[in-house]
This record gives structure tokens, C-alpha cells and sequence, in this order.
């Protein structure tokens, strides 16, 4: 009966692993981010920025991205332009498997955290009218539209872009 012990270890280690919820992890994105970032910026946008789109973005001093990992598939991310003491979200994406469990809101409060230590006062967006859950986050996190882009997007009869401004 002693033996009986030991291999319910590793099969409870394997059973909690499996049922322990993982969260994403957040951290700086780089230009050897670019191919993943595309990858993920495709399957969420009607014009999916190409990989080197997005290596000339990371490489810009003026940008500021973070990631979000769960284990080595990137789930997540944020880029945004830093001129001056203002900044513009240019692109959020979450995998849709990860939708609607606060990732977007985890990633928008990091970068926002760190525009704001590098000297940003005011942050910028556009958000399609239609993204009512984008809009949601971006109200919340103390956004309030500033204007607005008729036909902007090339959805259906093209949709407006909101201008949206947080200071």
C-alpha cells in the first residue's frame, strides 16, 4: 500500500495543469515579434498589416508595443506612436479564442502606463463605430469621442471611424 502513493503525484501535477486556468503574459513586443503580430493583425482586420509592416513599426524609437503570451502563442497585443507628449493607439488585437476575458483591457492599461512614464499627456484613436466592444473598453478606460471619419472602413457600405481621445 505505500507504493500506491507515488504515481498519484505526477497524475494530480498533470491534472491541475491541465485544469489550472494560464494567463496570458505581458511584455515588451519587438521586431522579432513582427511575423506573429501580422499573423494575429490578419485574422482580426479586414487589411492585416504585412510582417514588414510591422519590423519597421518595432523598430521605431517612437513606438511602444506589448505583447501578450500564453506560453510561446501570442494571444494579444497593442502598438502605439509616442511624438511628443502625444501618443495614438494604432492597432489592438486579441486572438479570438482570448475575447472577453479583460486581455485588450490588461494590454491598454500597460501601454497606456508606459506612454504615460515616457511623457505622453494625451493618447489618440480610431475605432470602427461598429466594434461595440471596443468602444466599451476605450469608454471605460476614460476615452470620449472627439470626432469622426465617414466611409472610413471598408466594411459593407464603409463604416465610420470615431475619434477618440483620453488626456
Amino acid at each position: 500500500a505505500a507504493g500506491c502513493g507515488a504515481p498519484a503525484a505526477p497524475m494530480m501535477e498533470l491534472v491541475t495543469r491541465l485544469f489550472t486556468r494560464r494567463e496570458p503574459v505581458l511584455s515588451q513586443a519587438g521586431p522579432r515579434d513582427a511575423r506573429a503580430l501580422a499573423v494575429l493583425h490578419s485574422a482580426s482586420f479586414h487589411r492585416g498589416w504585412s510582417d514588414g509592416e510591422f519590423e519597421q513599426l518595432l523598430l521605431d524609437r517612437n513606438i511602444v508595443a506589448h505583447r501578450a503570451m500564453l506560453g510561446r502563442s501570442l494571444v494579444g497585443f497593442i502598438v502605439s506612436r509616442l511624438v511628443r507628449d502625444e501618443a495614438e493607439i494604432l492597432s489592438v488585437a486579441v486572438a479570438s479564442s482570448r475575447r472577453g476575458k479583460g486581455l485588450a483591457r490588461r494590454l491598454l492599461d500597460l501601454n497606456l502606463r508606459r506612454l504615460a512614464g515616457l511623457g505622453a499627456r494625451t493618447v489618440f484613436l480610431e475605432v470602427d463605430e461598429s466594434n461595440v466592444p471596443a468602444r466599451r473598453l476605450y469608454r471605460r478606460a476614460g476615452f470620449r469621442d472627439v470626432g469622426r471619419r465617414e466611409r472610413y472602413y471598408p466594411a459593407g457600405k464603409g463604416a465610420a471611424a470615431l475619434i477618440l481621445r483620453r488626456d
